[in-house]
């Protein structure tokens, strides 16, 4: 036996790994223990001659639960000339699953060398709604060593097991299997690339959900252009860098010839484990990586790019209907959540989505000024992304079972999306209806399998053409048109007649793989976003970091193979009760995590483990009883019975697997000693069915404080009044003290609890085993000064009490000081009560920021609905923070919201000094109406002077802004703002000049010489002829730069990045004929100036992190 006292690394239990069967004890082929149910019922329906044979085959087998075999076998039945059978483990194979395969049953008479492919299904049939049948679908390519294929862990043996599920009916299992083979096509050797041109991604286990996003995404040409321009280095781990694992990955799907691995990428999501990444589904991922590249690309050239590709805006409205008054809300969106239950297609689904809702009766809406009002609700669209994702909502909860399940139903979708039509009815006044929103699909992402579990892939048109491609992990095949609409509409589908003569009614069958997510690409944007890619958009650092990589991959193999010999058993005592509640938790009785956790071999004998737990504890054998931890149905989680003396003669493995409805690897006990006067173990008293053992904690209201005081054994007809003494020497007080009794039912998502009544007998209360009671004494109403008198509603405050970390939004990384708060509390609330702790008079100057957990930043933007509450502050997607920032404003926060705040350095003409000026204007003002404030601000060379502004970003103009741009857009949070005058040779530019961009530059001392760029970058005028001589003439006067200085600066003409350096005899006007702009803004082309960069290292105050050193600068607002 192994005991481990530190956690136990978790077991990766994917729902969808397929493997063969092959028990892990011993190797080779083994005798096989196998029985033929009694009568079991095999019927077989044959479908019709097609080129791929197929063939549904269904098998009853009756007395399922009497089974009493490890192993069982179908009846054999043929397809396609070959012999086939259904291998199930009853019990799970070594699981707490049922585990189900496709196994070849001729294989031991094969000839040497055989194989054989198929793709099938497996299915449990439920019995009672067949809408509620479990099943997963796969291929295989079957041969010697892999005979058989299938699913270890097909469905949880608790709701096999559980009659109320309808999967036994009579003691009776019904399965299925659709088998289709195919001739010899060697699915191992089909060569992706070479048929497709493409490659797929290899299947970590449970990540084709990851898979078919990322091929999706990959196949947006514009987004994997932007990935390839963020900045990375050659010394980046790829797996601690989400750009670089991320353009790792889509170089090598774009040159490999064969499958790529995604272990780089997931190690930098942070995936160290298994499970870390199995509780997303495609949404959930394509949002979390959304938002983390969209952080990633901050500060870099292609800021923006999620936005600009993915980001929508809709208008949440509510208006009046008898009185003039409108509330409305702009919200951003990445992708939209279409219902499916309920809708014909994609349309309805939009009609849906744009329904007005009326507030009337008891439902009226509070309308500031006018009281409560009838009124419209509803939603309407600002503007749509050019790449449209629409999440299909396949997945909802049934109240009626209380469980999740899957919207097979016929969703259509058509290959063009008119948002337009019917006159632009889900539009918003607002919207501009000059962008034409006709979409066309490019992605169709597709979930095949039931709620439990099932399987991902995606079809794909990468260049909007009429060739759709299928990617299916690391296979990608070329298909035809309704393999991607029709066939994955979803609804039901009818097997054609056998005997077209015969009067038989139609055999329908639901289809189970179906469109989950659709992206479309908007057609006025199309060319943009489908567009060329190739290797000069790719570091070379990158390509040759990738070209090492074929050499490094061969050495690790893992010893995992023992895991499934091993179960963890976690044992609480009441010291770990003693030592948690009060402290880092108030209800239940214990973090199991936090005990005692030990890793055993599953065939050890309970009686050996009392054992080592007697070495372990010091409580000999005889001393100790176990008790089975249960969860009940309102989420609690109390110990529930004790082991019984035949279950401790069991194996551990035993006990376990008999205990254990919640389907994992743990088994949790409760260790009960029983202590004398001296502390010393005695044996626990006797247990009769009448006894009950009950927990207690009690409640000081002075102090606020709660405590575990101990366990009792009591009658269940006994009343609490006799057990008051007992309750009264555990807590030290008086033996005649009066005290109130409170049960504690349970926490979430409220809490429950409820006053106990002393002279009712606990059976009457409904206590019983694991049963907590709370106490205290009771405080009367005139002595009481305490918020929380009494237990319920010192458990609520608990409940909802929120310890937040408050940091100034100018230090990010630093804790400034913490408040205690409610969950419930408004925005109002929690900015009054910071006001006060900053000893401001005016809340309305402070503004709050959410935490991004997966940055570990403040989100870009501050919180802007002052209706939510605290737990909607705190919240980031599936994750909780508990970090606020603030900021105290000089005007009050609504009256700065309808304002926009640009920094703008201004660079004067004649002078060496940069001086930034913060504008304030309405959102709604231009670049123009900057241009003139600025004026009113700024010292001119002379009065008729003309300014211009500019985005400047790393030393490199990206743009000239047009007067008449609304300035609401424009993002100066990353990019610099400058505002310069135009000179006048700017002005009379002739038919023959060029206007080219001048930057400074240096190359770094290391080996691989890099461009650095530096200093502030600057047009100029070049005439047709001009020599670099008679311009480095016109650049030294325009700098300032003294002849002995500037006899040692070099000139280059740079395109794509490289330099090439220039004679004084070179006609300038010849390198810049062909100048163009690239795809994000920057010159590709521009006057290089190679010198010593003796700036002053002083940044702008007004963008500390940026890396921006520029001109020594003054601040004056």
């Amino acid at each position: 036996m192994t005991l481990m006292t530190t956690p136990p690394i978790d077991q990766q239990e994917d729902e969808e790994m397929l493997v063969p069967h092959s028990d892990l004890v011993e190797e080779g082929p083994q005798p096989m223990e196998v029985a033929q149910p009694e009568a079991a019922a095999i019927t077989v329906e044959n479908p019709p001659a097609e080129e791929i044979p197929t063939l549904k085959f269904t098998w009853s087998t009756q007395g399922f639960t009497r089974l009493n075999v490890r192993k069982l076998y179908s009846d054999v039945f043929v397809v396609g000339g070959y012999k086939w059978r259904i291998l199930i483990f009853p019990k799970g194979n070594n699981v707490d699953h049922l585990s189900m395969y496709l196994d070849v049953a001729d294989a031991a008479s094969l000839p040497y060398g055989w194989s054989r492919y198929s793709q099938f299904s497996l299915a449990v049939v439920n019995q009672m709604n067949s809408k509620y049948s479990i099943r997963k679908e796969t291929q295989h390519q079957f041969n010697a060593r892999e005979s058989d294929w299938g699913f270890t862990s097909f469905m949880p043996l608790s709701e096999l097991y559980d009659p109320t599920r309808g999967y036994l009916v009579n003691d009776t299992l019904q399965i299925e299997a659709e088998v289709a083979v195919r001739k010899v096509l060697d699915y191992w050797s089909y060569d992706s690339k070479k048929e497709t041109g493409f490659v797929g991604l290899k299947n970590q286990g449970a990540t084709c959900y990851m898979n078919s996003l990322l091929q999706t995404l990959y196949h947006i040409p514009y987004f994997r252009k932007a990935v390839y321009h963020m900045p990375t280095t050659e010394n980046d781990a790829p797996t601690a860098s989400i750009p670089l694992a991320l353009q790792s990955l889509f170089y090598k799907l774009q040159y490999n010839d064969t499958r790529v691995g995604t272990k780089e990428l997931t190690k930098s999501f942070g995936w160290d484990t298994n499970d870390s990444f199995m509780q997303h589904d495609v949404q959930e991922l394509n949002r979390i990586l959304s938002e983390k590249l969209e952080d990633k690309m901050k500060g870099t050239v292609v800021e923006g790019t999620i936005q600009k590709l993915f980001e929508g805006h809709h208008m949440n409205y509510i208006e009046c209907i008898n009185v003039d008054y409108k509330s409305t809300r702009k919200e951003s969106f990445y992708d939209l959540q279409l219902d499916v239950k309920g809708c014909k297609d994609v349309y309805a689904s939009f009609d849906k989505y744009v329904e007005v809702e009326r507030l009337e009766g008891d439902n009226k809406y509070q309308a500031e000024g006018h009281g409560l009002q009838d009124a419209k609700k509803g939603v309407l669209f600002i503007d749509f992304p050019p790449v449209l994702q629409l999440q299909l909502k396949r997945f909802e909860y049934d109240f009626m079972r209380d469980t999740m399940v899957k919207i097979n139903d016929r969703y259509e979708f058509p290959l063009q999306l008119d948002l337009d039509r019917e006159n632009g009815k889900y539009l918003s006044p607002d919207a501009d209806k000059s962008v034409r929103n006709l979409y066309t699909l490019h992605s169709v992402l597709v979930h095949s399998g039931g709620v439990h579990g099932g399987h991902y892939y995606a079809f794909i048109r990468p260049t909007l053409s009429d060739q759709w491609y299928k990617f299916d992990d690391e296979r990608v095949t070329k298909e035809v048109v309704n393999r991607a609409l029709e066939e994955q509409y979803g609804g039901e589908e009818e097997l054609p007649q056998n005997n077209p003569g015969v009067n038989n009614p139609p055999i329908k069958f639901t289809k189970y793989s179906n469109a989950y997510m659709l992206v479309y690409i908007r057609e006025c944007d199309k060319d943009k976003i489908i567009c060329n890619v190739d290797e000069k958009d790719i570091a070379e650092h990158l390509q040759v970091r990738l070209k090492k990589e074929q050499e490094e991959k061969e050495d690790k193999k893992n010893y995992k193979a023992q895991a499934h010999l091993f179960t963890t058993i976690k044992v609480a005592r009441d010291e770990d009760i003693t030592e948690q509640i009060g402290k880092s938790m108030y209800f239940d009785l214990v973090d199991h995590e936090k005990v005692r956790s030990f890793r055993i071999q599953k065939q050890t004998p309970f009686q050996q483990f009392k054992e080592e737990m007697a070495k372990e504890f010091g409580v000999p054998v005889q001393l100790q009883r176990y008790w089975i931890w249960a969860k009940r149905q309102n989420h609690t989680y109390r110990p529930n019975r004790p082991l019984l003396p035949h279950e401790e003669q069991q194996t551990v493995g035993q006990i376990r697997e008999a205990s254990n409805k919640a389907n994992n690897a743990e088994l949790k006990l409760f260790l009960e000693i029983e202590r004398g006067s001296d502390e010393r173990p005695i044996p626990p008293p006797d247990k009769s069915p009448e006894d009950i053992l009950l927990f207690f904690k009690l409640y000081d209201p002075e102090n606020e404080e709660l405590r575990y005081v101990g366990r009792l054994m009591v009658k269940s007809s006994s009343k609490p009044m006799d057990i008051v003494g007992q309750l009264n020497q555990m807590a030290g007080f008086a033996p005649d003290e009066e005290i109130e009794l409170y049960e504690e039912i349970k926490f979430e998502p409220c809490v429950l609890c409820e006053h106990l009544d002393k002279k009712t007998s606990f059976r009457l209360s409904q206590i019983e085993n694991g049963d907590i009671i709370c106490y205290q004494k009771p405080i009367s109403i005139q002595e009481n000064e305490c918020p929380y008198p009494d237990v319920p509603s010192f458990l609520e405050y608990v409940h909802n009490r929120e310890v937040v970390r408050f940091r100034a939004l100018e230090k990010p990384k630093d804790d400034e000081f913490t408040m205690e708060l409610s969950k419930l509390h408004t925005y109002d609330d929690v900015v009054e009560r910071l006001a006060e702790k900053l000893g401001l008079s005016d809340s309305s100057k402070i503004r709050l920021t959410s935490h991004n957990c997966y940055s570990q930043q403040p989100k870009p933007q501050p919180i802007k609905y002052r209706g939510a509450d605290l737990s909607d502050m705190l919240a980031h997607y599936n994750q909780a923070s508990d970090i606020l920032y603030y900021e105290v404003l000089d005007i009050p926060l609504p009256e700065l919201q309808r304002l926009k705040i640009l920094k703008v350095a201004f660079h004067h003409a004649t002078k060496d000094e940069v001086v930034i000026h913060n504008i304030r204007l309405p959102k709604q003002s231009t670049v123009g109406d900057v241009i003139n404030e600025l004026k009113t601000k700024v010292e001119l060379s002379h009065p008729d002077a003309e300014l211009r502004l500019l985005e400047v970003f790393y030393h490199k103009i990206y743009k000239i802004f047009p007067p008449t741009e609304r300035i609401e857009n424009i993002n100066d949070q990353y990019w610099t703002l400058r505002a310069e005058e135009i000179p006048e040779e700017e002005k009379n530019i002739g038919p023959n000049d060029r206007l080219i961009h001048v930057y400074h530059f240096t190359k770094e001392a290391a080996q691989n010489q890099q461009v650095q760029n530096f200093g502030d970058p600057f047009f100029l005028v070049i005439h047709e002829g001009e020599t670099l001589e008679e311009i480095k003439t016109r650049i030294q006067k325009k700098l300032r730069v003294p002849d002995e200085d500037f006899a040692k600066w070099k000139f280059a003409s740079f395109s794509m990045g490289r330099p090439d350096y220039l004679q004084d005899t070179d006609v300038v006007y010849d390198r810049f004929q062909k100048q163009r702009k690239d795809v994000y803004g920057a010159w590709e082309q521009y006057l290089g100036l190679e010198h010593v960069d003796n700036t002053p290292k002083r940044a702008y105050a007004a963008n500390q992190n940026r890396h921006a050193y520029e001109k020594p600068m003054k601040i004056y607002n």
